[in-house]
């Protein structure tokens, strides 16, 4: 029995002893935890402070783009404006000719009787014309004997008649024109239709 007490007192005073060590230690592990706590906040400000610097320099970059943008959309305002104001300069360069050949047209016709040489004037300058428009690629469409085609050709008559087939142009009242593949103006037409059998 006394051996089992001893080895009980022993137990206590050496778990005891155990309990006093823990209680000099408790304090280390409080001081190491706060010193962990204190590098992980200092870490994490630092962090914190990088990031808002990058903001930062993220918003001066949006600021100065927004900037640029702005320069930008004013020179292609200022661009189109241009555009719209002197596009047609080259255009009507090549129309002031055919105005003045027009001018000289009416001023012969006002000095003579004879007609011909007016029509002749006229053709002159109707080809003129078209030679000019040619140059920035507006042509006429050819509709007179074609079949009728609702994309360039506007119908405002149907004909009745046998010398063609039904859906051909037979007539052109305005002529259509197409400028790079694009229509400008489609030619008013009268199309055949089978006559009506009573």
């Amino acid at each position: 029995m006394n051996e089992k007490e001893n080895e009980k007192t022993e137990n206590v005073s050496g778990s005891h002893g155990k309990g006093k060590k823990e209680e000099q230690r408790a304090p280390e592990r409080e001081e190491q935890k706060k010193k962990k706590k204190e590098e992980v906040i200092e870490a994490m400000q630092a962090s914190l402070a990088e990031k808002e610097k990058q903001i930062e320099e993220l918003k001066e970059r949006q600021l100065y783009q927004q900037a640029e943008f702005e320069n930008f959309k004013k020179l292609k305002a200022r661009e189109k404006q241009e555009v719209l104001r002197f596009g047609n300069e080259t255009l009507i360069k090549e129309l002031l000719p055919v105005i003045d050949n027009l001018e000289r047209a009416i001023e012969h016709a006002g000095k003579t009787d004879e007609a011909k040489s007016i029509a002749e004037g006229v053709a002159l300058t109707l080809n003129g014309f078209l030679k000019a428009l040619e140059k920035f690629d507006v042509t006429r469409i050819d509709a007179l004997g074609q079949k009728f085609d609702p994309n360039v050709h506007e119908a405002i008559y149907q004909e009745e008649t046998e010398a063609v087939d039904p859906g051909t142009v037979v007539s052109e009242f305005q002529k259509g024109y197409v400028m790079d593949g694009r229509l400008l103006r489609p030619s008013k037409v009268s199309v055949a239709k089978k006559p009506e059998t009573v």
